[in-house]
């Protein structure tokens, strides 16, 4: 009796084995509380969104997504890091809401030989600081520089630039304003604004008093709809002052909230929920019906970045070893909801569509509406460094 016993739980033991190994475990760190909450609340439900629609099962493998909450606090995101990689096996890190959180986890993702996908941070030069990260998101010289070349082309000839004073934010003034200059534009002021408790106002009058054509702006995800309501607060858009600047500042996630103060706003970005193409049509609804509330560029860099993981799961048959899963992502290419991607092999940032959008009212409700295409994108600082 007690023979069989052992014998049975000896089968348990190795039933239950077989089905861990058979798990494969996808660490996902976001800032799900704290200010950065909204980065975290659309990225979860971009990538639980993709394992709904696709399965979670891949090459064989059973795909466990570990959702951890790192604040927004660098520290933890590398605690956070490190656990998932030695207690829970992890294959792959993804995610990372801010440039600081992906820098925290890079010496892991190099020490563990582990590919870190980063599906929000934007600052160009993340992917340079561990060989294992590659970007599923975008950069901001990717959204600036197209941007720049949008305003002078359109009478746009004296801007300031107001961006948030961290590495997002000086790539996105460094790029703006010398592609601007570089095209015979002219940059009044460049002023930069604290990242913690941002308030506004007091710079949005020295633009005031400045009368530019236009005013340029960065903010991360989430501080649109702070900046968006004192920009109207002071009446700049009845001075003549046009509102340009990258897609975070109008983010699909707070239009709602931010309402008719947007409209108008000409932004250059790498996703909109209202983007014309059936795969973009199938996900915005997928996305709505299963969360309440609309998709923003959060969302579908997650969503990618799932794609990605599945799509180096398929390439090396199921096998988790890391610098095969990374070989298999750089080159790899697909249709996102944002259009044609591909991984550029040689930086493993993302190379995509940039589209030229406009605030607008369809059917009661504000979206990004978008007019013109730069098509293929690649990262304008890496390309600067060859």
């Amino acid at each position: 009796m007690k023979l069989g016993i052992l014998v049975s739980a000896l089968a348990l033991c190795a039933g239950v084995a077989s089905a861990a190994a058979e798990d494969v475990t996808i660490g996902m760190i976001e800032p799900m509380t704290g200010p950065s909450a909204s980065t975290g609340k659309q990225a979860k439900a971009g990538a639980e969104l993709y394992i709904a629609l696709h399965g979670a099962t891949v090459a064989g493998k059973t795909i466990k997504l570990e959702i951890k909450d790192d604040t927004g606090a660098a520290d933890v995101t590398k605690r956070l890091a490190q656990e998932l990689v030695a207690n829970d096996h992890a294959a792959a890190l993804i995610g990372f809401g801010l440039t600081p959180l992906a820098l925290a986890a890079a010496p892991i993702a190099t020490e563990a030989k582990v590919p870190e996908i980063v599906t929000s941070a934007a600052t160009a030069v993340i992917t340079e600081k561990s060989p294992f990260i590659v970007r599923t998101s975008f950069t901001l010289p990717q959204a600036s520089a197209p941007m720049a070349e949008w305003a002078v082309k359109n009478g746009i000839k004296k801007v300031v630039t107001i961006v948030t004073d961290y590495g997002p934010g000086l790539d996105a003034e460094k790029w703006f304003g010398e592609t601007f200059k570089k095209a015979g534009g002219e940059i009044v002021q460049a002023i930069r604004v604290p990242l913690k408790n941002p308030d506004f106002a007091p710079f949005i009058q020295r633009v005031a008093d400045d009368k530019p054509d236009a005013v340029f702006v960065f903010v991360p995800s989430g501080f649109g709809a702070i900046f968006m309501k004192q920009f109207a607060e002071r009446g700049l858009a009845e001075a003549g002052i046009k509102l340009i600047g990258t897609g975070d500042v109008t983010d699909d996630d707070q239009l709602a909230d931010i309402g008719d103060p947007a409209l108008g706003a000409v932004t250059a970005h790498h996703y909109s929920a209202a983007h014309d193409s059936p795969e973009n049509k199938e996900f915005v609804a997928a996305f709505e019906k299963a969360n309440g509330f609309r998709p923003n560029f959060m969302a579908v860099g997650a969503y990618d970045g799932m794609a990605l993981v599945y799509h180096a799961l398929e390439a090396t048959k199921g096998a988790t070893d890391g610098p095969a899963l990374l070989a298999a992502m750089k080159g790899a290419k697909w249709t996102s909801p944002r259009g044609p991607v591909e991984i550029d092999p040689d930086t493993r940032d993302i190379v995509q569509n940039v589209y030229i959008r406009k605030v607008e009212k369809k059917d009661g409700q504000l979206f990004n509406v978008e007019f013109a295409t730069v098509p293929m994108v690649k990262d304008p600082f890496k390309a600067s460094k060859k």
